[in-house]
Parts: C-alpha cells; sequence; structure tokens
C-alpha cells in the first residue's frame, strides 16, 4: 500500500466523515447498530492497512485508527492503536528529542490503560515512562528538581505496582474462575455417569418385563394350557357383579 494511499483513505476527511455517520440516526437504537457495524469493518481495515512494511505508513495508520476507533467508541482498539503508534515512534525516532515518546505520554497512555482495566499493558507503559526520566537532563541537577524527580519517580512506580497487583489479582481470578467451572463440569460428568447407573436395573427390569409379559401370551395361547388359560378367565368374570 503506498503512502498517497494512505493519505487519501486515512486523513482528517475520512475521519469527518467518519464522526459525521456516527452520529446521525433516527434513534439511540440505529446509532448503536451504526457504532457496532463501524467497529467491525475499522478492525477489518486496521488489520489489512498494517500490511505494509514502512514504520512511517505505519505509524500514520496507527494515529489514524487510534482517533477513529475513539470516535467509535471501541476503547481496546484504540488504546492498541495508540501503543502501537508509541512503539513505533520508539523505533522510527530513538534519538530525535523532537519526535521521540516524552515521559508525560507514556504516564497517559499508562493512566488510561489502567482507568480501563487494562493492567498488563499499563504496567509496560509506566516501565517506560520510567525509563524516560532521563537523569542526565540538566533540569534535574537542580536540588529542588531532584526532589521533585524522585516524588515522580515514586509516583510512578506505585501506579506501576497497582497495575502489576490487578493484573495478579485478574489472573488469579480467572484461574478460580476457570477451575470452579471445571471442577463444575466434573460434578456434572459425575452426576450424568450415577444416573447412566442408576437407570440400568430399570431398563433391565424393563427387559426382564418384557420377556415376562412374551411368556404369558405364549402360555395363553400355548394349546397345552389353554383350559388353564380359559377357566382362570371364566373365574375371574364369575367374580364380577351381575349389572
Amino acid at each position: 500500500m503506498p503512502l498517497g494511499f494512505v493519505e487519501s483513505e486515512f486523513g482528517e476527511q475520512e475521519l469527518r466523515l467518519l464522526d459525521a455517520a456516527l452520529s446521525a440516526g433516527p434513534d439511540v437504537s440505529a446509532l448503536l447498530h451504526t457504532r457496532s457495524s463501524a467497529r467491525c469493518l475499522l478492525r477489518e481495515a486496521a488489520a489489512q492497512a498494517f500490511s505494509v512494511p514502512d514504520l512511517g505508513t505505519r505509524l500514520s495508520i496507527a494515529d489514524f485508527f487510534a482517533r477513529a476507533f475513539a470516535l467509535a467508541g471501541d476503547v481496546e482498539s484504540c488504546l492498541a492503536m495508540r501503543y502501537e503508534a508509541l512503539l513505533l515512534r520508539e523505533a522510527k525516532y530513538p534519538d530525535d528529542l523532537h519526535l521521540q515518546v516524552s515521559n508525560e505520554e507514556w504516564l497517559t497512555f499508562a493512566k488510561d490503560c489502567l482507568d480501563n482495566g487494562f493492567y498488563t499493558i499499563a504496567s509496560k507503559a509506566f516501565a517506560n515512562a520510567l525509563v524516560h526520566i532521563d537523569p542526565s537532563c540538566p533540569r534535574y541537577l537542580d536540588p529542588t528538581n531532584s526532589i521533585l524527580k524522585k516524588d515522580k519517580i515514586n509516583g510512578i512506580s506505585g501506579l506501576q505496582n497497582l497495575a502489576k497487583s490487578l493484573s495478579a489479582l485478574r489472573s488469579v481470578q480467572t484461574q478460580s474462575a476457570e477451575y470452579m467451572k471445571r471442577k463444575a463440569s466434573e460434578v456434572n460428568d459425575k452426576c450424568n455417569l450415577h444416573l447412566q447407573k442408576a437407570k440400568l436395573p430399570g431398563s433391565s427390569m424393563f427387559r426382564l418385563g418384557e420377556n415376562v409379559n412374551a411368556i404369558i401370551v405364549h402360555s395363553i395361547w400355548d394349546p397345552e394350557t389353554t383350559s388353564v388359560s380359559v377357566a382362570s378367565s371364566a373365574a375371574v368374570s364369575l367374580r364380577k357383579p351381575v349389572k
């Protein structure tokens, strides 16, 4: 995909059109349906667009889709695109002080991830924010700034530890839920097996009953026992009250 295509297809005009489309609708239900459809289409388009190898082009694509997903209300995809854009900038401009990712950008992104429940990525972003506090920078040589720097590091470290704790807690909760689900499945299997075993005597008795009925029918119509059968029937009929 050439850069010209990216600029023409993924630019400000397209974002304005997307915003207008997502804001138009006869009712709330129609708007929700439009947003849901837009999110699906944007995910498909993003997956195809990132097939280009050029870092600059991919950076432009990531920036566009981060804004597009924000308009569509897809928080997870928006954060994913923002993370991709930050990593691409890190790779493309490692030594450019004006274009490399700043501590504030990593910190803002990390807080957004933390607020929206993406704790693992938040922890990584907080780590990157710490890395970008450069102790060799002249502004930190002043004693006052040194104290501020220490407070900032402590604050970011605290948030990173919080993100790690929440991530670990979620992992434990997920494992517990999976364990309970597995145990419930095992109990259900045992119950089904018990019910199957409990049904075996009944089915055997059913087959036994069928055999008994067959023997009775055979004996009733057996020529050698016909007189007994007839006599028994007569005896039964004699015991019935006369109407």
